[in-house]
């Protein structure tokens, strides 16, 4: 259901979830890479996009605020693609290869 508020100047504005981004947090644990980023459809899958952080623990993390919806993702550790873990699923991209898969809501 969408809210409808009237604003001061007598205009409309609509609030609905799929306008809003919402923090997401990625973590992957690759104690022994160099380097790793998190790729996909909300980043063209382009890896400069959002590197991660190394954590003291051997992990890694980054935050991405995310539109409401479904997104497919993947790491790269060290230039090779890993599936999450923790994903809500697995599906597959656009050259059929299985990447992870996140619902935001």
């Amino acid at each position: 259901m969408q809210q409808t508020r009237v604003r001061p100047n007598g205009g409309l504005h609509r609030y609905s979830a799929k306008r809003m981004a919402k923090p997401v947090n990625f973590f992957c644990f690759a104690p022994e890479a160099r380097e790793v980023s998190l790729v996909g459809d909300f980043n063209d899958w382009q890896p400069a996009a959002h590197p991660m952080t190394r954590q003291p623990d051997g992990g890694w993390a980054v935050q991405v605020p995310l539109h409401h919806g479904h997104h497919l993702y993947q790491f790269l550790v060290d230039g090779v693609p890993v599936l999450d873990t923790r994903a809500h699923g697995v599906s597959r991209n656009a050259r059929n290869e299985r990447v992870s898969l996140l619902a935001v809501s």
